[in-house]
């Protein structure tokens, strides 16, 4: 009787030490802003043919940053990135160039 519940005081230990070890370890790593695209030289390739540039580096910027994401090309490809090709301005129009 008394080696179980050592036993089970031992597990338990082991187990809030091992949970205290994860949440030590997964503040330290933020895949989020690891995977975080360059917007600024994306968009700036994206708006380049665009008759309203700085409009469009604007509202691109913007897109990015919210989706993480840019079409590749200088039109087109929105199946590419969902977010981006369906974000709206509040009138109902495409937000993303």
């Amino acid at each position: 009787m008394a080696t179980t519940l050592k036993m089970m005081t031992l597990f338990t230990v082991f187990c809030f030490l091992f949970i205290v070890e994860l949440q030590v370890n997964s503040e330290g790593f933020r895949p989020a802003e690891a995977l975080k695209m360059n917007c600024p030289p994306a968009c700036a390739y994206r708006c380049s043919k665009s008759s309203r540039h700085k409009m469009c580096i604007r509202a691109c910027n913007t897109c990015c940053q919210r989706c993480n994401c840019v079409p590749p090309g200088t039109s087109g490809n929105a199946d590419v990135c969902p977010c981006y090709a369906n974000m709206t301005t509040h009138g109902g129009r495409l937000k993303c160039p």
